[in-house]
């Protein structure tokens, strides 16, 4: 399933956010492909999210453990892991900064990926694992988006037999979908592969609160420059 279409949305604003993230992850992986895997390895632990036991949250605070919640963010651990999360990045981040504007779209990612990463930091089983990856700043954007547009529709590509068929679904249905299925990996933990799930679950609420209290703030602007 690939998603591939997005509402329409004051088009003429300039969108430079969401490509500058873009390029921001793909330059840091391509920097990490060109060293050695002794120097990945101790660069990931320097600028990736390392986990704590719950009564360890304070840890957190200390100001070379916090900025690893966020520079994480632009790591990746494979071509795989870096390509799903720029597709989603694309799908979901350029309707949503059309929407919010690029620095509101910059801290929903920035913020909301570090408050994801907290969160699957501390409901990690042990203290010596590293996270990496987007995939909780991304989730941060699909909740924006299903917030910003409750009611829009995406294009999706399904294989049926020999053909591929374009149709265009609720995008509620198919976030929501989505979520379930964050929801049940979580539950099944370390069954479904190493992947901090809680960070999916974390940012995606965190965008959708966060989007559904600017929402009215935005409609009112919007009409303002009408």
């Amino acid at each position: 399933m690939l998603f591939i279409d997005a509402p329409g949305r004051d088009r003429a604003r300039w969108r430079w956010a969401t490509p500058l993230l873009l390029v921001a992850c793909v330059a840091a992986y391509v920097a990490l492909a060109m060293v050695d895997e002794a120097t990945q390895d101790t660069l990931l632990r320097r600028w990736g999210a390392l986990s704590a036991s719950a009564v360890e949250w304070r840890a957190l605070l200390d100001p070379g453990r916090a900025a690893g919640l966020v520079t994480t963010l632009a790591l990746h651990a494979n071509a795989t892991h870096l390509i799903g999360n720029m597709l989603f990045l694309l799908v979901f981040g350029l309707p949503t900064e059309r929407a919010v504007g690029p620095w509101r779209l910059l801290g929903l990612f920035v913020v909301g990926g570090a408050a994801a990463n907290f969160a699957a930091v501390l409901s990690m089983d042990r203290p010596d694992r590293v996270i990496i990856g987007a995939s909780g700043a991304v989730s941060t954007l699909i909740g924006a988006y299903l917030a910003l547009f409750p009611s829009a529709r995406l294009g999706v590509v399904l294989p049926l037999g020999l053909w591929l068929q374009f149709v265009r679904l609720p995008a509620a249905g198919l976030i929501l979908l989505w979520v379930a299925l964050q929801m049940m990996f979580t539950w099944a933990g370390p069954s479904f592969g190493a992947v901090a799930w809680w960070a999916h679950l974390a940012g995606f609420g965190f965008g959708f609160l966060v989007s559904l209290a600017l929402r009215g703030r935005l409609a009112r602007h919007a009409r303002l420059r009408r």
